[in-house]
């Protein structure tokens, strides 16, 4: 078995090891990186779908960590337009809670921390006129609105590691280290396919731990690895039901201990609620929403809205674990957003751990990261990413409504629908997957929702898919407007298609 030579290996396959590979193999570094599940399996494709400042960590005096994200809201936007896009939240004001005139402070410094450039600013609404108020019960009768941004968080995860492969990384799913260890100044590293069976030796001159809730787990497994850090696990879960409101925005509403959900429309008719902030000791991989949450989440919307959700109203729900650094504080919600990054630079072949971090921050990670490790690359090349688009992403002035007239005249014949489809998930990519069809037909078999065969071979071919539930739920949501059996026929198709290609 032949040992490919390394600058960096990176493992973990989420937000923070897609995007740290994405920087390292634009600096010309010579790049691996592994993942034991699916790309964003784990955190990165459970969260609440935003790009973000982080509202309520103004109220535990984070700003830097609020300005920065306020600032990199923007660099995103610019990089991912089709995948990132604004939304407005209203919050209705509720007496009980937050005084009006702390809500307005806070807004205040939210529209101006960062700079803010492309989005517009809060504004008081009367909930008793404007439409924004319509679902709302009538006792909220005075409410705020701001800006931030959506993001579809398992496909930002996806590009950043298609663009490091792009760039010459190497990028392996399914595919856990099984060992790594210092070896003469170098770290020597071991992967082995769960899938296949099939092992790969690497020699890398550092060695990144990206591993998010898993990071403690990958230093008990890393020969003489040594760290006095750690991190918290967090429980998030959240809620997908239809949606019962009209109109583009979202809502942002305070519960009874202070702490806020998000109501986001989903998906075009859909809403997705959460998150709730839970301690958690169980394996990650473990993780699910309990009884109490769901309550929770409920009647937390019941306590706002004149629509009263019911269990039978959920469709799906989500958890995930938030890997966040354990910064010594007793309440969850209150616990830093922020990252730690910890190099351990023991016989001369160096370690980077990193604890924490949020997805909104994870190209400024990176390229922190890239500058803790610069002694060890003094040739590499300089930062890069700041103004550089994700794959697909790649639009004049990164305008999306043009893109969307330039798709309608290439694609006259593809109905309105499915042209969003294909521009918000895949932007300028859209033209690698349609190729030469000239009608809905050419795009091949169709599996319900928008999901036809084109795509699908797309994913498979360029995207590390190798699940039905690859395709169907991470790398898209059709999974939520397919029946049951149209489920069931692409996961037996697809099933077909794996057992031709072995």
């Amino acid at each position: 078995m032949s040992t490919q030579e390394l600058d960096l290996f990176v493992i973990g396959g989420g937000i923070n090891g897609a995007g740290f590979a994405r920087d390292a193999a634009g600096r010309g570094l010579k790049v691996a990186l592994c993942e034991k599940d699916d790309l964003a399996e784990g955190t990165s494709s459970r969260s609440g779908k935003l790009v973000h400042g982080g509202l309520r960590y103004l109220e535990y005096y984070e700003f830097r960590l609020v300005r920065e994200a306020l600032i990199e809201r923007e660099v995103l936007m610019n990089a991912a337009p089709h995948i990132i896009w604004p939304l407005r939240f209203v919050l209705p004001h509720s007496p009980q809670d937050r005084p009006a005139w702390l809500v307005r402070l806070g807004l205040f410094l939210y529209d101006h921390l960062g700079g803010r450039k492309k989005l517009p600013g809060s504004r008081t609404l009367d909930l008793l006129r404007d439409p924004e108020g319509a679902p709302l019960l009538d006792k909220y009768t005075r409410g705020f609105e701001y800006s931030d941004c959506w993001v579809d968080d398992a496909r930002l995860v996806t590009l950043n590691a298609l663009d490091a492969a792009r760039r010459g990384a190497i990028v392996m799913t399914r595919s856990p280290a099984i060992s790594a260890r210092r070896e003469n100044g170098k770290w020597h590293v071991t992967t082995q396919n769960r899938l296949t069976g099939e092992t790969r030796e690497f020699v890398a001159k550092c060695l990144v731990n990206a591993a998010g809730p898993w990071v403690t787990d990958v230093l008990t497994r890393v020969a003489g690895a040594n760290s006095t850090r750690n991190v918290r696990l967090v429980k998030g879960s959240h809620i997908i039901v239809p949606k019962f409101w009209e109109g583009p925005h979202s809502y942002l509403v305070q519960n009874d201990d202070k702490r806020v959900i998000f109501i986001n429309a989903y998906e075009g008719n859909k809403a997705l609620i959460g998150t709730t902030d839970i301690a958690y000791d169980g394996r990650a991989e473990d993780v699910a929403i309990d009884d109490y949450e769901i309550n929770y989440l409920l009647e937390c919307v019941n306590r706002y809205f004149k629509e009263k959700l019911r269990r039978e109203d959920i469709l799906e729900t989500f958890s995930g674990v938030r890997p966040l650094f354990d910064d010594g504080n007793g309440n969850p919600s209150a616990v830093t957003r922020d990252y730690v990054f910890d190099l351990d630079e023991t016989a001369g072949a160096p370690l980077l751990n990193i604890f924490g971090g949020k997805i909104t921050t994870f190209r400024e990670l990176a390229e922190r990261g890239m500058r803790e490790i610069r002694h060890i690359f003094p040739d590499m090349g300089k930062d890069w990413t700041e103004d550089a688009p994700l794959p697909g992403g790649d639009m004049p002035n990164a305008d999306y409504a043009a893109f969307r007239e330039t798709l309608k005249a290439e694609f006259p014949w593809m109905s309105r629908q499915l042209r969003e489809y294909y521009g918000r998930r895949y932007g300028t990519l859209t033209r690698n997957i349609v190729g030469t069809a000239t009608s809905a037909a050419g795009l091949g078999r169709y599996f319900g929702a928008h999901l036809y065969e084109a795509e699908v071979r797309w994913l498979v071919a360029n995207e590390w898919a190798v699940t039905a539930e690859d395709i169907i739920w991470r790398r898209t949501k059709h999974r939520l407007d397919m029946t049951p059996d149209e489920i069931t026929a692409f996961g037996e198709w697809f099933d077909g298609l794996a057992a031709e290609a072995s």
